[in-house]
């Protein structure tokens, strides 16, 4: 059975964790209302997508 024979190190830990970070969304403002949306999807705020009107129901 594989067991390890010295405790791994609180350093050498931390080191493989890391990649484990999560990075920030990315958001990008609507050319049609200015809200904050993120990219390659339709604005919750309006319902614009590459300046046509995709969401019917949506403000505006």
């Amino acid at each position: 059975m594989a067991v390890p024979k010295r405790r791994t190190s609180v350093s050498r830990r931390n080191k493989r964790r890391s990649h484990h970070a999560l990075s920030a969304m990315a958001v990008n403002s609507c050319k049609h209302c200015g809200a904050l949306r993120r990219p390659h999807r339709v604005c919750e705020a309006c319902g614009y997508y590459d300046g046509k009107q995709i969401a019917v129901g949506a403000e505006d």
